[in-house]
């Protein structure tokens, strides 16, 4: 019988090695946002949200004819937005998480690990509302029928699906972030929460690749197929809600008629592929990049 069909008290234990190192990293190398970020510096109003060549309107025309002013606002918005999707899927990956440890082996080190996810997911979401705050650019959601497929997705998926719809959130942000940290003209409000994120989403990253392969192992190809589509309609809805097109109309913009530039974007477009080639390779590896979930890839520009 395949592991991911048993209770979680009678599934093998994963790698405990694994889960050793991640702990053992989780102890020397974490942060306390609260203290780590300066929430009190003012916003230098020159600097950009997220490096320009991120936004979704770098690159088109209607980009050259934005005043520096809208692009600072604009990049700060759209940060933001990701920031708050970032939020509703941490949202569900904790409870996908505890939901698979529930009356798990309390002595193995993988629930040891799997709570410390939980508790540096649960830092992040603080810190990223605290962070859209202090930008003022609060109140970006989901659309509804992103929030209650949400609801349905952290209820039923398990296994590969839950672990690999954790994966291609992580993956997706991990790249943009690893810029947003290095870049001079970003605030450093997001530089820093930036880091923390990349530095502490490294291990939930391997985690997640670890428990995928275990899950997979012995899975035959029809387990395969149905896992890769539901992974990947995660990864469309994620992407999908990243930027509202409601920052458009915050710095000052047309909005019909930067959603169809933003739309045909293609350094945005080549932007995203390139930010998930890792992520890519890994899904093929494991048998995950199937037909039809590469065409829900393709729709989102992630291949």
């Amino acid at each position: 019988m395949s592991t991911a069909l048993l209770a979680p008290a009678q599934r093998t234990r994963p790698d405990d090695d694994v889960a050793d190192r991640l702990l053992a990293s989780a102890a020397t190398l974490s942060y306390d946002p609260a203290v780590e970020v300066d929430w009190d510096a003012p916003l230098d109003p020159s600097l950009y949200g997220l490096n320009p060549e991120w936004s979704t309107l770098f690159g088109t025309r209607l980009w050259d004819e934005m005043t520096e002013q809208q692009r600072v606002i604009l990049t700060r918005h759209e940060v933001a937005s990701i920031m708050s999707t970032g939020i509703w899927f941490e949202m569900i990956l904790q409870q996908m998480v505890l939901r698979d440890r529930y009356a798990a082996d309390t002595s193995d080190a993988t629930f040891r690990f799997a709570l410390t996810e939980i508790a540096d997911e649960c830092r992040h979401s603080i810190m990223f509302a605290r962070a859209c705050e202090k930008l003022d650019a609060t109140g970006y959601r989901p659309r509804r029928d992103s929030i209650e497929l949400g609801r349905i997705y952290k209820t039923v998926a398990q296994g590969e699906s839950a672990y690999g719809g954790i994966l291609v959130a992580e993956e997706i942000l991990d790249v943009m972030q690893r810029d947003w940290m290095r870049g001079e003209n970003v605030l450093p409000l997001v530089r820093t929460t930036s880091r923390i994120h990349v530095v502490e989403e490294s291990r939930h990253m391997k985690f997640a690749r670890q428990e995928i392969r275990e899950h997979l192992a012995g899975a035959g190809p029809a387990r395969r197929r149905v896992s890769s589509v539901a992974i990947a309609a995660a990864a469309y809805y994620i992407v999908k809600n990243m930027v509202s097109t409601r920052v458009y109309a915050a710095a000052g913009l047309d909005t019909a008629r930067a959603v169809a530039e933003a739309r045909t974007n293609e350094h945005h477009k080549a932007m995203m592929r390139s930010s998930c080639a890792h992520l890519m390779a890994f899904l093929a590896d494991t048998g995950l990049l199937t037909t039809p979930a590469r065409k829900l890839y393709q729709r989102v520009d992630m291949l």
